[in-house]
């Protein structure tokens, strides 16, 4: 049996988003997954909705009038004729440098925890906070700040790390890199820093622009992250169905998947039975089919060029 053990990718004022104790979100079913994918909804309305499931004390209305005004602050720092290089001068000026448009305190990368392996640090309020991010946050800010200001972006994966795609004005892609000033990057850099193979990025797992609803998929993942470590397996298997339905190869999740039902199997056999012929023929039945589908989960992951050391330098 395998399992994982590694986390991905994840307010002005503390009354804004809720008390400073989270408050516990019940399970979210299956059908409040699939609505994080209607077309109405942005990206910034999903994320803060995913961290709501999480903690119910964050208040999405509050966090997505937020990244409304901060657009509104960024455009009155432009001229009304700028084009997208003027834009993107300006959201980076307004997010990475110290000024009276932030109040003299710049939103910069929390060396504590770049990962973001802290679940609080996975939500985007607390980033808006405490002005300290990881590499779930930091290019999730900027994206949704980016959106708003006409600029065409989208999300990214490296392992264990989300970027920005960015098309400018002449039609060329560029990399930003949030954690980094939202400077330009290229791809072989994080080919350097964050090891991958060269099936995974021809397979599309690492590098490439994600579509909406794969963006969605990525945003919701944190809550199969939060129901492993709740020890809900079953929550886990349910939420990832719905997320795989529009993102089929999203490799980290696959891989999660099999750590659920790993997870179900050490939960529900290890040390409670001596004896194969002394398991409930149900629950046999039921840990054969968890055993069929851990190891079909790491094997779809796997053949998508995805590794368990991802990410990680040798």
């Amino acid at each position: 049996m395998r399992r994982l053990c590694f986390t991905l990718i994840a307010a002005a004022v503390l009354g804004l988003f809720g008390a400073a104790a989270e408050a516990v979100a019940a399970d979210p079913p299956a059908a409040t997954i699939e609505a994080l994918f209607a077309p109405e909804r942005d990206l910034a309305d999903v994320k803060f909705s995913v961290d709501h499931m999480i903690d119910a004390s964050v208040n999405t209305e509050a966090g997505i009038a937020m990244i409304d005004r901060m657009a509104r602050e960024v455009k009155s720092m432009l001229p009304e004729s700028a084009g997208g290089a003027a834009t993107l001068a300006a959201l980076r000026r307004y997010l990475y440098e110290a000024g009276d448009w932030n109040s003299g305190l710049a939103f910069s990368y929390d060396q504590a925890d770049p990962l973001g392996t802290n679940p609080v640090n996975r939500k985007l309020s607390r980033y808006l906070e405490t002005r300290r991010g990881n590499c779930i946050t930091m290019p999730m800010l900027m994206l949704f700040i980016g959106e708003r200001l006409g600029l065409k972006m989208t999300l990214a994966q490296a392992p264990l790390h989300l970027f920005i795609k960015y098309t400018d004005d002449d039609g060329k892609t560029w990399n930003l890199e949030a954690t980094s000033g939202g400077g330009f990057t290229r791809d072989i850099w994080y080919r350097q820093k964050l090891p991958m193979s060269d099936e995974a990025v021809t397979n599309g797992v690492y590098l490439r622009p994600l579509s909406h609803d794969e963006a969605v998929a990525v945003i919701g993942s944190t809550l199969v992250e939060h129901a492993l470590e709740a020890g809900n397996y079953e929550n886990a298997v349910v939420i990832s169905d719905v997320l795989l339905k529009h993102y089929p190869n999203f490799a980290y999740l696959l891989a999660k998947t099999g750590s659920a039902y790993g997870g179900l199997l050490h939960r529900e056999l290890a040390g409670k039975y001596t004896r194969m012929e002394d398991i409930p023929p149900d629950l046999k039945a039921r840990a054969d089919e968890w055993y069929r589908l851990n190891g079909e989960a790491f094997a779809k992951a796997e053949a998508l060029g995805w590794r368990p050391q991802d990410g990680q330098v040798q």
